[in-house]
């Protein structure tokens, strides 16, 4: 598609010539892609922005509360230009005109202009909505190539091959350029085939990996995010995966660099499966909030064939299931006896009982801290 960027301001240029003011274009989620020079020499001061469109270039996008109320005014579904009126309240200090930017039907951004002191611009010429639906022809372009990402994304996060993965590197790094950061979530289980990548708000790529075991398989969900300590549009787009099927989500730590992707995936696995694990650290989980669980998610996934250490194999049977939950919760409150008996509900002395039975079964020393520490690894393992 050549310069996709410097066409874009070619576009908005040829606009802003068109009707003799300044444009600027963004994205259907309002993320600036470019925009018009304001002339210096005409008399620009403060006034000639407002505080709304100030953001946008400042920032490369609007907030959440601005996009909704520039779309109560049916921007998302026109097909001719909607005249917005000036509303101090909202940051909104001068009426502007949206030109929606449409291809076969749909809208894929818009063109923004400023209105003047006299309200509402004359009509629009023909030739402008000629250059906006060449622009939206480019912004369909896009998309599509973006809906097929999911191949190589599967390919980066799964293959054994160098060269496979580099390939897909390529293939990621050519059609997102330097546009990170981004957070990689895991989706487990999902059942459904992949959604489109249009459908989840921020996604740059979505692919489904049949993994085995309770926690797959699973779906894979790259979010562009604004910088790496805002994850706010990766638990928006962790709500509406969840609405979609569930039952939960993992987020790895934020990545800039597309090639530190395959760590991002185990930890928003890990996170997955902690939460699938430990139902109080979902439905959505971070892989920093997880606690000793990014140390045990990195054993394999339990199964049949699940490493269990031989001293706590017996306690793990199903008969002795309410012996490994007394002794996992007193391990929790630290060998506190009052502590565990009030989270049990249960007497000290049934307590007392209990925890030398598990004795017993195990052959580990309660009163030692190694025993202690690998009996309270091995019941939070077991949940895995």
């Amino acid at each position: 598609m050549g310069n996709v960027k410097g066409d874009y301001q070619d576009l908005v240029d040829e606009i802003s010539a068109l009707l003799g003011a300044p444009a600027t274009l963004e994205d259907r989620d309002f993320r600036l892609i470019a925009f018009g020079a304001h002339d210096s020499g005409s008399g620009f001061d403060e006034t000639t922005l407002d505080p709304v469109r100030t953001r946008s270039i400042l920032t490369r996008r609007s907030t959440a509360e601005v996009r909704a109320w520039f779309e109560k005014f049916g921007i998302a579904t026109a097909e001719a230009p909607v005249y917005i009126p000036a509303d101090p309240a909202a940051g909104v200090l001068r009426g502007r005109l949206c030109l929606p930017v449409r291809h076969r039907g749909i809208v894929h951004g818009y063109v923004w202009l400023l209105a003047g002191e006299g309200g509402p611009p004359g009509p629009v010429p023909a030739s402008a909505m000629a250059v906006c639906a060449r622009i939206g022809e480019l912004l369909a372009d896009e998309a599509r190539a973006r809906a097929d990402l999911g191949p190589h994304l599967l390919t980066l996060l799964t293959s054994d091959s160098p060269d496979s993965r580099s390939a897909a590197l390529d293939s990621l790094g050519a059609a997102l350029g330097d546009s990170g950061p981004y957070a990689l979530l895991c989706v487990a289980p999902w059942t459904d085939p992949a959604p489109g990548v249009r459908t989840v708000p921020g996604a740059a790529a979505l692919c489904l990996l049949p993994v085995p075991g309770p926690a797959g398989p699973r779906l894979a969900a790259l979010i562009r995010i604004r910088t790496q300590t805002d994850l706010s549009p990766a638990h928006q787009a962790a709500a509406n995966l969840l609405t979609s099927a569930g039952p939960v989500v993992g987020i790895g730590n934020p990545v800039r660099a597309l090639d530190d992707l395959p760590g991002a995936w185990r930890e928003a696995s890990a996170a997955a499966r902690a939460a699938l694990a430990r139902p109080h650290l979902g439905p959505v989980a971070q892989w920093s909030g997880i606690g000793p669980y990014r140390l045990l998610a990195a054993l394999p996934d339990s199964g049949p064939g699940h490493p269990v250490d031989p001293a706590v194999r017996p306690l793990l049977e199903p008969a002795h299931a309410e012996l490994a939950r007394t002794a996992e919760a007193f391990l929790d409150c630290a060998g506190q006896a009052g502590r565990t008996a009030s989270a049990l509900n249960i007497h000290r002395q049934t307590l007392y009982y209990r925890l030398s039975r598990v004795e017993q079964l195990t052959g580990l020393d309660l009163h030692n801290g190694e025993d202690r520490l690998l009996l309270h690894m091995s019941l939070k393992a077991a949940r895995l």
